[in-house]
């Protein structure tokens, strides 16, 4: 029996096009704009900017004080989306995230039960220290991401579009914490990782935050404006080149596979599946659009190659003695491909 053939990506289209080419300007607008409030993230923001187009979910890892809620409180100011924030805690409910049945009684003594919609009903959400809550918390937010509706008492419910979840966790004080499986983070498009500001950045944000309060951001963009982009974007051609680019290096990652290397077969438990290749495509698309482009490259699958894969590789004891991480591994596998 002959397999499908693969549906093509649509070629854009003029009217497309003059949309596309609306993407450059709007992140140019949007990152002035979060300049006003944090200072020095500037990768972070673009990488963000990023996953929001390709309606990913992004997992953001840093140490406390490096502006991971001021970040998200602003994108959402200057997007003009609803925002809400969860501090996960151990003794958080499932109901405490998605909302819950109340029964009431009405004016003439009849009772019925009334929804209350939880937290997770908004367009932007910071999911704070996500790790300090236990795996049943986890899975219903995890659910609600991935499906983007909420079943309570039967009955489900759509969650606003578009539906944005910005994770953090904290890499200190593990003691006490529910670490998320590797299945599951392999949901967030993204992984994120926020180090230490330098000296002259440091200096930015104590006279930035010290000061008199800042003013408002600027409403860069609507919700619908971000719905619109996030359907041109997937309008983006990948050609055939870029696909084999992204599938090959996604499978080099498999230290059961022929195409592995040798640092792979040694440091890799588990490498990254079909998800990663679904996410390098969609990165690169808006990588692509973002430099004013309609056809996405190689050179913009490996762009978006640390933050896809570096939360998607299950290292071994092997890896901890060599003192190899994610991104020195995915360095020398992007490095292998060159040659």
């Amino acid at each position: 029996m002959n397999a499908s053939p693969v549906p093509a990506t649509p070629v854009p289209v003029e009217a497309d096009i003059e949309r596309l080419r609306e993407i450059p300007t709007l992140y140019a607008r949007l990152q002035s704009e979060l300049g006003k409030r944090v200072v020095g993230q500037e990768a972070i923001i673009r990488d963000l900017f990023i996953a929001l187009l390709a309606q990913g979910h992004c997992l953001m890892v840093g140490v406390p004080g490096l502006a991971k809620t001021l970040l998200v409180k602003s994108l959402a100011e200057a997007s003009d989306l609803t925002f809400r924030r969860i501090q996960f805690t151990p003794d958080l409910m499932p109901s405490d995230i998605t909302g819950s049945e109340i029964l009431e009684e009405s004016e003439d003594r009849r009772r019925a039960f009334r929804f209350t919609s939880g937290p997770v009903f908004t367009q932007l959400l910071l999911a704070d220290e996500i790790n300090r809550a236990p795996a049943k918390t986890q899975s219903a937010l995890l659910e609600a991401m991935e499906e983007r509706r909420v079943t309570t008492a039967g009955t489900t419910r759509d969650l606003p579009r578009p539906f944005f979840v910005l994770a953090t966790q904290n890499p200190i004080e593990q003691e006490g914490t529910y670490p998320l499986p590797e299945a599951q983070l392999d949901r967030f498009i993204f992984s994120l990782q926020l180090g230490y500001p330098s000296a002259a950045t440091e200096t930015q944000i104590l006279h930035a935050t010290t000061g008199a309060p800042a003013a408002p951001l600027e409403k860069i963009c609507t919700a619908q404006t971000l719905l619109d982009l996030q359907q041109m974007v997937r309008r983006v051609h990948v050609p055939a080149s870029a696909a084999e680019f992204a599938v090959k290096l996604v499978q080099s990652t498999r230290p059961d596979g022929g195409s592995a290397a040798a640092v792979v077969k040694r440091c890799v438990q588990w490498g990254a599946g079909p998800r990663a290749t679904q996410s390098l495509a969609l990165g690169a698309k808006v990588a692509a659009a973002l430099d004013g482009r309609f056809n996405c490259s190689a050179a913009d699958i490996a762009s978006v190659a640390k933050v896809v894969l570096r939360h998607r590789l299950v290292l071994n004891y092997r890896a901890e003695a060599d003192q190899m991480n994610a991104d020195r591994l995915i360095d020398e596998l992007l490095q292998g491909m060159k040659r």
